[in-house]
């Protein structure tokens, strides 16, 4: 059970020195209660209290790494259910299966199409994260030549997932480098693929066909010294595997329950493309920390990616793009120039209608926190007085000889103030950012 925050604050040494960045030690040990911060912030606990206290000082779901460098997957140490509550921190990882059963045109052809699986949206780059190399044939060398091959060809990270434990082991030692996380399919070869990851220092993942399998599996593991694991539950149907990873979350966040506190992987099983994307989704939605799906293709990974991209932001932080001035093609200092907010969707959405428009322009992007238009200027933070510091901010004045802006026509009201305190000609631009090529080439 976690400790509360006065239980935690009985074992402090109630100094109030302020030492660990906050102002009392009940201060500090309602943020502990709260996993808003660690124990090590306190130089000043005993030993005793330490061992008191390393339930409420570990997160309440594992963080687990997989890979090695800087490209390598996070996955876990999440804090909330809901991501209003304060933010989602690991994004879901998405992982392609491939077997090595495949044609070795098959796989060279998905290692090429994974690796080009990169998309710009709102000014991210938003990309795939694993391959899982499948032992679908029982062969223990052509699993390691066909996890060598793939190794060779992708910086991403990699996950291996067997039956056979001597298959497993031979090509969790060649690729120990790269730290992949070994996936256990057979439960009654749990014990092997338990030394395996000991022995190679891999994150393992547990096949488990119920919660109770959970509990019994992650404490076999843990007594043998494995501390990073991942839960995969087995059962087949997709409304039913919902309701787990949603009941493990629940359990590790608000009951402290160690022996469910893991990341999850989910494997798809749906055969269709159509079908299979929207179990995917589901399972980015409801707790899931990697996703491996079986289509590569990029009509079906960007809604993925997407889905992830919008679950994973921060709701109390709108996605930005820095206040200034863009050019959208060869601009001269005869191109018009628009304003509008730096909420990146406006900012995207107005940039990608001036570049179809084929009118090189400028566009000016207001410090408005993040805001849409219309919110800006409800909020104050898209007037006359803003938009015409703006203008002076970017030296719009130098770049053009005209002196005429565009503004978006929801806020054409502004017009008549922004011309007095800016100096400059004020045009009302139209309504919606789909208006705006034809606008462009008429003026």
């Amino acid at each position: 059970m976690a400790l509360s925050g006065l239980d935690i604050y009985k074992l402090l040494p109630k100094t109030n020195c302020k030492d660990c960045g906050f102002s009392t030690c009940l201060a500090f040990a309602m943020a502990l209660a709260q996993k808003k911060t660690s124990l090590d912030k306190c130089p000043h606990v005993t030993a005793e209290s330490k061992a008191a206290l390393e339930s409420a000082s570990q997160p309440p779901i594992k963080l687990v790494t997989v890979g090695a460098g800087a490209s390598s997957l996070e996955m876990g140490n999440e804090t909330v259910m809901y991501r209003h509550e304060q933010k989602f921190y690991h994004p879901t990882g998405i992982g392609f299966l491939i077997s090595d059963t495949d044609s070795d045109a098959k796989v060279d052809d998905a290692i090429a199409r994974i690796n080009a699986l990169k998309f710009e949206r709102v000014g991210q780059i938003i990309s795939a994260d694993l391959i899982c190399i499948k032992n679908s044939s029982g062969d223990g060398a052509k699993f390691v030549n066909c996890a060598k091959k793939i190794s060779s060809r992708t910086t991403l990270n990699l996950a291996l997932s067997a039956r056979d434990p001597k298959a497993a082991a031979d090509a969790a030692k060649i690729l120990k480098e790269r730290r992949p996380l070994l996936c256990c399919e057979d439960p009654g070869a749990l014990d092997a693929f338990i030394n395996i990851a000991k022995e190679n220092g891999l994150p393992l993942a547990l096949p488990c066909a119920d919660i109770d399998q959970v509990a019994q599996f992650t404490d076999k593991a843990k007594k043998s010294g494995i501390e990073e694991l991942v839960i995969n539950i087995t059962v087949e149907n997709v409304s039913d595997r919902i309701q787990i990873y949603t009941f493990i979350r629940r359990m590790a966040l608000k009951k402290n329950t160690r022996a469910l506190g893991y990341p999850i992987l989910a494997f798809t099983v749906s055969s269709q493309a159509d079908t299979e994307l929207a179990e995917a989704v589901s399972y980015i939605a409801k707790y899931v920390s990697l996703v491996i799906v079986k289509n590569c293709t990029k009509e079906f990974v960007l809604p993925l990616l997407v889905t992830r991209q919008d679950i994973y932001q921060d709701p109390q932080k709108p996605v930005q793009v820095e206040p200034k001035v863009y050019e959208i093609g060869k601009v001269t200092d005869k191109s018009p120039v628009l304003v509008t907010t730096n909420f990146s969707i406006t900012y995207f959405t107005v940039a990608g209608e001036v570049e179809s428009s084929k009118v090189p322009s400028y566009i000016v992007a207001c410090d408005a926190e993040g805001m849409s238009v219309l919110t800006a200027w409800a909020a104050d933070k898209f007037t006359a007085e803003t938009i015409s510091q703006a203008l002076t901010k970017t030296g719009m004045a130098e770049k053009v000889k005209h002196k005429k802006v565009i503004i978006p026509g929801y806020v054409s009201v502004l017009s008549g103030k922004l011309e007095e305190v800016s100096g400059w000609e004020v045009a009302v631009g139209p309504k919606e950012a789909s208006g705006i090529p034809n606008y462009l080439k008429k003026i």
